[in-house]
Formats: C-alpha cells, structure tokens, sequence
C-alpha cells in the first residue's frame, strides 16, 4: 500500500504485447508506485490495459515518458525481439526498467543490454513471474532459507504450457521473434534453479528442442528440456506446449527441491488431487510430510523493486542474477539439438 509520509516512484508502460504486462504492473501499484502513462502502438490491447488500470494516460509517442524527468521507472511486455532495444533507450535516458521474459532474445542483445546497463548504473529487471509472482515458491523461499530441507542439492522445474487457451499473434509462432521455447519459457526455471540453490556460476550441460505436435506452425518450438550444473547445485528443466485440454488451468506448473534433509514440491497452479486453487506447497522432511496453502504469502519484488529505485540498491534480484539467469536460457536454446520433429 501507498503511504503519504514515504517517498515512491513514478512510472509508466511502454509495450503491452503478452498479459504479463498485467502481474508487472500490478506488483509495482501494489507498492504504492503512481501509474502515469501508456505508450503501445495497438489501440485494442491499450483500451484492454486503460479498462484494467484507468489512470494511465495513453501518449502518442515513447519519447513523453522518455523525456519526462518526472518518470522513474518503465515497466514494458514488448513483443521479445525488441524488448533489448527498448531497454537501451530507455536506461539511456536515466530509468530504470522492468521487462517481461524473455528480456533479450539473442547472447549479442544480453552483452549490448549488460553494456549500457554497466555505463548508465540503471536497473535492468526481468520480471520471473514463476517466481516473484506466486507465493508458493516465496513460501519456499522463506523455508529454503530457514534451512528446511538442509543444503539444496538439484532443483527440477517443469514449466507446461497451454496452446490453444488464447488466441496468439502471428509473432509467436515466429522463432525470429520469440526466441525459441528455451529462450523463452525455461527463463523462469533457469531464474528458480539459481536461485535455490545459490549458484553464481552455471552451464548448460545439454539440451534439447523439438516440434512434436505442432506441423501447422513450423518454426514453434513445443517441447524443450535442459540440464543445468552450478557451483551451489545442478537443475533440470523440461517445457513445453501439451497442457491437455481436460486440465482446468493453462499449465501444471511444478519445482521440486531437492536438500540433504527433505524436499519440496510446488504445484503453482493446481492440485491435481483435487484441493482448490493454487499456490501449494508440499514439504518432507524427517518429521513426516505436509501440504501448506501459501495464498496469503505476501510477494516482496514489487516493493523492493520501488526500494531499489529509490535507494540505489540491489535487494530484490542482483543484475548479476538477472544477466545470468538469461544468459542460461539463451545459451541453452543455441546449444540444442533438435529432436522429435514432425515428419
């Protein structure tokens, strides 16, 4: 919540081509953060975007949020082959910015973002909404943290996806344009595998891609799969685009902890089992086992995002996570081989 007595920022949207602009906008207004603006060139998805949160004020141009002093911070959901090109613009001109993941879709647009990033001091956030945005796995944050399961020794994260629950523009199904399903989706568990198990360092061990079910649309990539090693834990990742029909969500989100003394799961987005809604975590350990609802857990990004702006600091991801967590999604998208095509 907003308090009158302690200074905040002010920020606006440049961008609104995935609904992950919704959760990146919401995390900053749940700070407290003022909305001023939006610029997107789609009058359909700023009507959308104006209906959900009222007093941003479309501009006709990037360069009246660029140029106005009074504007900390923009958070944006380009379409991915030009999110690295508006992040420069916009750290060149003295804001930070928040990105939706993919951040960068190419290892030239990382070093040309880390580059203006290093020469301007801003801050430069991909928005991991697996994570920031689901309190299951700031819940197991906490846990992981207070040493629940001992020393985290692998993390498995599974990032299924649903096709057909929304129409997709004709961007997506362009591998130019979206990066290719490692770059894109597996961002997120390249993110959760750094983070749980403390890594600074990391490579892609192997990895592989493939387009099993989808002849239609050639250059979409519906299945991909990763192993990582770090110097604090190794990770597996599997993503893909088969979310049946049958399930009620778009995607059976899971992460599994593995530590020396327990583990936990995380069914981010439904209980198979049948227990109502999301955000359920499953912990083992010596004492026995439990489910635990973490619907009430409260999300720390947003605030400590506005925090880090208005302080200069580093608290809620370091850029060398950020720049790393990345760097892991990319290389393992240009490192794989191909399997299972369609014939």
């Amino acid at each position: 919540m907003n308090h009158p007595s302690q200074p905040n920022i002010r920020f606006a949207t440049i961008g609104l081509n995935h609904n992950h602009i919704y959760g990146q906008t919401k995390a900053l207004l749940d700070a407290g953060a003022e909305l001023v603006c939006v610029h997107a060139e789609e009058d359909d998805l700023v009507a959308d975007y104006q209906k959900a949160f009222p007093q941003a004020r479309r501009v006709a141009g990037k360069r009246a949020i660029l140029e106005d002093a009074s504007i900390q911070m923009v958070v944006s959901a380009t379409i991915p082959d030009v999110r690295a090109a508006t992040a420069i613009e916009v750290m060149r001109h003295g804001k930070d910015i928040m990105v939706d993941k993919p951040g960068v879709i190419t290892l030239d647009e990382l070093a040309a973002v880390k580059k203006v990033q290093a020469e301007t001091g801003r801050i430069f956030s991909v928005c991991f909404s697996e994570r920031f945005e689901n309190r299951a796995t700031e819940k197991a944050s906490k846990l992981v943290a207070a040493g629940a399961i001992g020393r985290v020794v692998q993390t498995v994260g599974l990032g299924p996806h649903a096709l057909r629950n929304n129409p997709r523009p004709d961007w997506f199904f362009q591998r130019k344009r979206y990066g290719g399903i490692l770059c894109d989706i597996a961002a997120h568990q390249c993110d959760q595998f750094l983070h749980f198990t403390g890594s600074t360092q990391a490579q892609v061990v192997a990895s592989h891609i493939g387009n099993f079910g989808n002849p239609e649309t050639p250059e979409l990539e519906d299945f991909g799969e990763v192993l990582l090693r770090g110097n604090g834990g190794t990770g597996f990742i599997r993503v893909d685009w088969f979310t049946p029909k049958g399930l009620g969500v778009w995607g059976d989100g899971r992460l599994t902890i593995l530590g020396t003394e327990g583990y936990i799961e995380l069914r981010k987005y439904v209980d198979v089992a049948g227990r109502p809604g999301g955000d359920h975590l499953f912990l083992v350990d010596g004492k026995g086992q439990q489910h635990m609802d973490c619907s009430q857990q409260a999300l720390p990004y947003g605030p400590r995002l506005v925090q880090d702006i208005l302080n200069r600091t580093d608290t809620a991801m370091t850029q060398a996570h950020c720049f790393l967590a990345t760097e892991l999604a990319l290389k393992a998208e240009a490192l794989a081989t191909r399997v299972g095509d369609v014939p």
